[in-house]
């Protein structure tokens, strides 16, 4: 066994090796051709070693297997070591680098800052600038200040120059304001106009002199191109006066300290050697065209011998190892702008749209973005034993910063799905999920990794007979907050009150839970469509069906009510319902509390309209049979097979076998073929008169239903007759043989039977003169169309609010265990919403399970855009709070159960939409939003004016 594992780990190393050593080959390939090559591997290894892509391949380096400019030996390290390498000096692969730094004007960070509740102190230095050999390099000497920390709002800008350095956090965070505040004007191009957006990579050295107790820093020629170079020296001049910088981001205090550290370890009390950095530098130069024209000319001649002595330093092509918004370029404004943020689509790693969809949604929820663009690292809880030490959330959390990064390509979640599986280990492997099960999990995974309260102290429930609601429902929420608190419950979680009624001994219980969504149920899901087909005892009418819709888990009597209107039942008449089986009645419905889910869609249901004033009278059920003939080896065999309905009536007088035979008769009435239909089974003139012909079918049928009361020979004619058209036989379940029924003689059953099984044997002509298709034609109670096209459905959210809110009675598997009935009991259940939360999700339930049959909803759904109000639908009143809400975002499902695709709609800000379909974003009009694949929807609370 050691031998095979040694072996199948040389494979996967030589795998690995090879396919490093490959994309050194493979430089001067074409992008698409270097991934087609990446996604062809990829299968192969995972056929070839048959493990799960998550688990033997889920790794950092692997994002990176075929990318040309990365570097294998960049780690997540400290600054002052990570930064300080001789070799292996290179661009960070975006998968391990969290340190990047960013220069910006501080006026322009100052007032990003002014809309953050929680203000980042900084560290003031004082810059001086030795710019003598400008042609070459600067020489930048950073003060500590001892006034550091946080300035005051209302104190004044000191006169000369101040710049931020801050963290790629900080950065994307102010970013997305600057983006929302010039995205709120009229003009929306500003994103294309406005140049002060352009970033641009500085390559610089640092260093701690022990000499000034300061720090060093050299941005020279030789580590930059030209034109970037240029652009510094525009902006560290010691011409333009005072410069103050203002460190946010904690890393040059990080820096000093280890270089002190050093210094104490070594005796020779040299200062630290220098390392190699790069800072991202943004908001300082607006390029103009002319100037552009004279940078062109100085370039022709240093460009060149710039990116020389640039790949002398191992750090070619280094600067696209961020964004593609550092390309260089000299038309225009020279650089490329940053454009919109948060329009990164997501690759599909196979099945995964489900999960790109539902990531869209989250990524774009205004308070998590803020959240996770900021400090949020501080409220992991690593002792959480139901969370994953912080791994899901800062998964999380890198790759909202990656969607938000602005000009990136679309991003693979590889490690992030690796780590979602390790939390919820169903969504591992490439099959297909439920979007709204994956968001539910998250937001549970999310909330217990960033949950606040380290721990959870034990509350007791008390009894809360005879308490004001209103203080029941703060006690309950006040216990919930002591164990659960995190973004995730100030954000999207709410309360509802939940009322439970005991049909037996009306017991009341009241309960206030917290909800993370609604789960609102389409007409379709709460209600049921049941087909009966309804029979008269009168012989007035044919049978015909009737399609009723009724409560899911209702009652008998809630499809009796709803069958009475249907067919207009008369107030003298009564319905008596049955399950067919096999041309037979199976069972008699007649308790009115039996529940409705005992009826499956694929049974059988007829319905009998019978006369109230009989129901005294014996209840004679009549069964149908036919003969059935047969040949084998020549020979023909003969058998009585049962077909049709049974027809059911009630009978006064049973003293002889004819008022059986009248009234099943009777019944056959309606079912009698026209007379054209059966005139050539009587002789008549080859012309065919018509009056001769009705008058001997009228002889034909007097004769079949006169009665028997003649003479002795009179008896023997009819006799004769009944043995050509129908034969009764009484059917005792307690008698092998049936009893054969005479006409002439009484009915041999007793005085206080309730029930009659008659079985009817029918003469082969008798079958051609009635109709026995509309006997043996019976619809189920429910036939799901699977290639046809239902007829679209259209209903408001409002309405499936209010199905949600109102009484419906507990299904049968979900039974409550009545406290003072001390057993099981089918209660009667009632939500209301008692607590809002700020983001409101609601999940339409389109889908529907049961044993046989799965099924979805194309039901098109009308909610609200921009005003979704509330305030009428929630029980507790809180004059703080408000109860309208504005959509933001749709997770999306279109197809059907055996597959389909997930998509996004969101709103970027002022009514501009785009939709997510994995690594592709587009735009759409407001108005194609609303459609029936909307599955989830995602609402953000607006306070009135």
């Amino acid at each position: 066994m050691n031998q095979i594992t040694e072996k199948f780990n040389f494979s996967i190393i030589s795998a690995e090796t090879t396919t490093r050593l490959l994309s050194l080959k493979l430089a001067n390939l074409s992008t698409s051709t270097v991934r087609f090559f990446k996604a062809v591997l990829t299968k192969a290894l995972r056929a070839l070693f048959f493990f799960s892509m998550d688990d033997l391949f889920a790794s950092e380096d692997d994002d990176h297997l075929f990318d040309l400019d990365y570097n294998p030996y960049a780690r997540k390290r400290p600054l002052s070591s990570r930064l300080d390498r001789d070799e292996y000096d290179g661009a960070d692969d975006e998968e391990t680098n969290h340190e990047k730094l960013y220069l910006l004007p501080y006026s322009w960070w100052k007032e990003a800052q002014r809309s953050v509740a929680d203000q980042v102190r900084g560290i003031l230095y004082t810059v001086l600038s030795n710019d003598d050999n400008a042609d070459s390099e600067i020489l930048l000497d950073l003060r500590k200040e001892e006034s550091s920390g946080t300035r005051d709002k209302g104190e004044e800008r000191v006169s000369g120059r101040e710049y931020a350095l801050v963290n790629e956090a900080l950065w994307l965070r102010t970013l997305k304001w600057y983006y929302d505040f010039k995205t709120s004007e009229e003009d929306a191009r500003f994103v294309a106009e406005d140049q002060s957006q352009e970033v641009f990579p500085l390559r610089i050295r640092l260093s701690f002199s022990t000499e000034t107790n300061s720090l060093l820093v050299k941005i020279s020629l030789q580590d930059n191109m030209a034109d970037l170079y240029r652009r510094a020296c525009s902006i560290f001049s010691s011409q333009s006066g005072l410069l103050q910088i203002w460190d946010f981001s904690g890393q040059t205090s990080q820096f000093v300290m280890n270089e002190i550290i050093n210094l104490s370890h070594n005796f020779s009390g040299k200062s630290g050697k220098e390392i190699l950095l790069e800072l991202k530098v943004h908001g300082f130069f607006v390029s103009t065209n002319k100037a552009n024209e004279r940078l062109a000319e100085w370039s022709k001649t240093e460009n060149s011998f710039s990116k020389s002595r640039l790949k002398t330093n191992k750090s070619s092509d280094d600067l696209n190892s961020y964004l593609t918004l550092t390309d260089a370029s000299l038309s225009g404004s020279g650089y490329r702008g940053i454009g919109p943020l948060g329009l990164t689509g997501l690759q599909n790693l196979g099945n995964t749209c489900f999960m790109n969809s539902a990531i869209q949604c989250l990524v774009h929820t205004p308070q998590l973005v803020d959240y996770f663009l900021g400090d949020y690292q501080k409220d992991i809880n690593h002792e959480n034993p139901l969370g994953m030490n912080g791994e899901l959330a800062l998964a999380f959390g890198e790759l909202l910063r990656k969607l938000w990064s602005p000009g990136a390509m679309p991003v693979a979640p590889r490690m992030f799905k690796f780590k979602l599986a390790k939390f919820a280990p169903q969504f591992s492997g490439y099959n297909q999920h439920d979007s709204q099960e994956f968001l539910a999990f998250l937001l549970d995974g999310l909330h217990e990794d960033l949950n606040r309260v380290k721990c959870k102290p034990y509350i007791e429930s008390k009894d809360a007979e005879g308490h004001p609601d209103e203080e029941v429902a703060d006690e309950y929420w006040q216990n919930h907050l002591a164990r659960n608190d995190s973004i995730i419950v100030d954000t999207c979680q709410g309360q509802y009150r939940s009322i439970l009624v005991c049909p037996i001994c009306k017991k009341v219980s009241v309960t206030f839970d917290p909800f993370m969504y609604l789960t609102l149920p389409l007409p379709s899901t709460t209600m049921r469509t049941m087909t009966l087909t309804v029979f008269s005892t009168n012989g007035t009418m044919l049978p015909a069906p009737f399609t009723v819709t009724v409560p899911k888990y209702g009652r008998l009597k809630d499809l009796i009510d709803s069958l009475s209107m249907a067919c207009s039942l008369r107030n003298d008449e009564i319905l008596l319902v049955a399950e067919i089986y096999k041309n037979q009645i199976f069972r008699f419905l007649d308790e009115p509390s039996d529940s409705l889910a005992l009826i499956r869609d694929d049974d059988t249901l007829v319905a009998y309209r019978l006369p109230k004033v009989s129901e005294t009278y014996p209840l004679v059920v009549f069964s149908h049979q036919q003969l059935e003939r047969s040949y084998s080896f020549g020979i023909m065999a003969s058998n009585w097979k049962p077909f049709g309905v049974p027809l059911v009536a009630r009978i006064q007088d049973l003293s002889s076998g004819s008022e059986i035979r009248n009234q099943f008769l009777n019944l056959l009435c309606p079912f009698q073929m026209p007379v054209d239909d059966v005139i050539n089974d009587y002789d008549g003139d080859e012309m065919g008169n018509t009056v001769s012909e009705n008058s001997k079918m009228e002889d034909t049928v007097n004769s079949l239903v006169s009665d028997s009361d003649a003479g002795s020979d009179s008896g023997e004619e009819n006799d004769f007759l009944l043995k050509t058209d129908f034969k009764f036989y009484l059917v005792d379940k307690n008698k092998m043989e049936p009893v054969e029924i005479k006409m002439n003689e009484p009915v041999p059953v007793s005085s206080l039977t309730e029930n009659l099984d008659v079985s009817v044997h029918w003469a082969d002509k008798m079958t051609e003169k009635y109709d026995t298709c509309l006997l043996s034609s019976l619809p189920e109670v429910f036939k799901p169309q699977l290639f046809t096209r239902r007829p679209q459905e259209s209903i408001s959210l409002y309405k499936c609010l209010e199905g949600f809110l109102q009484e419906e009675p507990l299904g049968p598997d979900d039974m409550w265990f009545c406290p003072r009935c001390k057993k099981p009991q089918q209660a009667k259940k009632k939500l209301d919403l008692w607590r809002l939360p700020v983001i409101l999700v609601i999940h339409l339930k389109r889908f529907s399970y049961s044993r046989f049959f799965k099924n979805k909803l194309e039901t098109y759904v009308d909610f609200p855009i921009h005003d979704l109000n509330l305030s009428n639908y929630i029980s507790h009143i809180d004059g703080q709070s408000s109860n309208r809400y504005q959509l933001y975002a749709i997770s999306n499902h279109y197809g059907g159960m055996g597959g389909g695709h997930y998509t996004a709609f969101v709103d970027h800000g002022h009514g501009r939409w785009y939709e997510f379909d994995d690594d592709r974003v587009f735009s759409v009009r407001e108005d194609r939003i609303k459609t029936s694949a909307a599955y989830v929807l995602f609402y953000r609370r607006i306070w009135e004016v």
